[in-house]
């Protein structure tokens, strides 16, 4: 690496996962074929990127002659992005010698093919669908900006307060796209962290006694793991905003892996243990023909993609707006659907936690079910033994309130599209055994001396 720039404080850690978590990652590195100190320089700088402390451009320029020299390509998101600016305002300055006016200009670069409302460095695109090698080029102002999306983004709401660590999740997502036993795409994790205790297994009285986190990836808005890689593996697709990866583009850099704030990317070391032939064709391509799901092959980065075979109606139509997680979450603590519409699974479960538990939960008692049906509109209160706010009471007193909503990290600014209704893991928090063991139900905890070398999981008291 010959930057020289780097940040002053690149000595100090700067992964949210905590110190150890960055000495392994940078093993990981190590191990691999590609520059591990540029891999390290650029995952902390991208970070900074969404946290505002650096711009798009300045992130460019700094590792743009690095990326050349140890890639031979830089194809970034913000590539194109920042020359197509920069060639912008090169034609400007030009048409401003000429003395045109401002109409006189924008005429001008339109007939010379040149946006005169580029995107701003703040935004991000995505290889277009026509042309995988191609990222996004800037659109005239008076075009639609989301001519080439389809205004839905999927995301989640996960109620940590419903969840009881059973790890069905887990076994339906491994289930459904063959990632190897410890490749865990969706993981949950018993905490501790010293204002919330969960207790030892043996000695619950409840799983309601722990506390989860519930961790898929957050398909973030503004992702860093999409930010350095250098072939355009990693990507946000247009459509439904999902952040992919394709497995015939990606080089096993792992650049990705340290750049992502959540520990939620896994390499694919050996071969995997279901080979080609026996996956469903149907489950390995999305609707661009890009193979972007179920297991990757040997040497490329894979993690929890929200099931675009299913989005994308391969599985049929009845499959879209599902995942396999949510569809095997037996208290209903998964919600997954377009963040972008009001009717969706995950907004009406937002609207109104509580009610949103209480059907969930299909109570048999009858002052219940009265409860919800005058709360859903479905019987006037004025006709039944309770009022509106008598059977808001009663529904908050057998499913509680709403508590706290957040979103994991959010001092990122990654913007992720997963929002969380529960106990959020304070800055000390550390994994612990939960009621459920992942060998209890044929799965593999990724904490565990088999893979101790090949994940972050190797880490012994995970920081959350």
């Amino acid at each position: 690496m010959t930057s020289d720039d780097i940040d002053e404080s690149a000595d100090e850690p700067f992964h949210p996962l905590g110190e150890a978590a960055e000495e392994n990652y940078e093993a990981l590195l190590e191990e691999g074929e590609y520059d591990a100190e540029l891999g390290m320089a650029m995952a902390k700088d991208a970070m900074r990127l969404t946290k505002g402390e650096l711009t798009e451009e300045e992130f460019y320029d700094r590792y743009h002659e690095d990326v050349l020299e140890e890639f031979g390509e830089d194809s970034r998101p913000m590539a194109e992005r920042v020359e197509s600016a920069r060639e912008e305002g090169r034609l400007e300055d030009a048409l401003d010698r000429l003395g045109l006016g401002e109409r006189s200009r924008r005429e001008t670069m339109k007939k010379m093919g040149a946006g005169a409302g580029f995107l701003g460095l703040g935004a991000w695109g995505a290889a277009s669908d026509d042309d995988p090698e191609s990222p996004v080029v800037a659109q005239d102002e008076d075009e639609d900006e989301d001519a080439d999306g389809d205004g839905v983004q999927w995301g989640m709401a996960l109620d940590l307060e419903t969840c009881d660590g059973c790890l069905s999740c887990v076994v339906a997502c491994h289930q459904e796209h063959n990632w190897d036993e410890g490749a865990n795409w969706m993981y949950i994790l018993a905490f501790d962290d010293g204002t919330v205790e969960s207790p030892e297994p043996e000695e619950a009285e409840s799983v309601r006694d722990f506390n989860y986190l519930i961790r898929p990836c957050q398909h973030c808005t503004d992702a860093p793991c999409e930010k350095v890689c250098p072939t355009t593996a990693r990507h946000t697709r247009e459509a439904g905003g999902l952040v992919l990866t394709d497995y015939d583009v990606c080089i096993g850099c792992r650049y990705c892996q340290v750049a992502c704030p959540y520990g939620v990317n896994y390499f694919q070391w050996d071969d995997p243990a279901v080979p080609d032939d026996e996956l469903n064709e149907d489950m390995v391509y999305d609707q661009r023909d890009r193979r972007v799901s179920s297991r990757g092959p040997r040497g490329v980065m894979e993690k929890c993609i929200f099931d675009p075979a299913r989005q994308d109606g391969q599985m049929g139509e009845e499959m879209v707006g599902t995942t396999a997680c949510e569809d095997a979450c037996p208290p209903g603590a998964i919600q997954f659907g377009d963040m972008n519409d009001p009717e969706s699974d995950p907004r009406q479960y937002l609207d109104n936690v509580p009610l949103a538990r209480a059907i969930e939960n299909d109570p048999d008692d009858d002052e219940l079910q009265e409860a919800i049906e005058i709360l859903q509109g479905e019987t006037e209160a004025d006709e039944a033994d309770l009022d509106e706010e008598e059977a808001l009471e009663l529904i908050e007193g057998e499913y509680g309130d709403e508590g706290s909503r957040f979103k994991l990290l959010e001092e990122y600014n990654t913007n992720p599209n997963v929002t969380y209704l529960g106990n959020e893991p304070g800055e000390n928090a550390e994994q612990v055994p939960g009621p459920v063991a992942y060998e209890d139900v044929g799965m593999v905890d990724d904490r565990n001396e088999v893979l101790q070398e090949k994940t972050v999981g190797g880490i012994d008291g995970l920081s959350l």
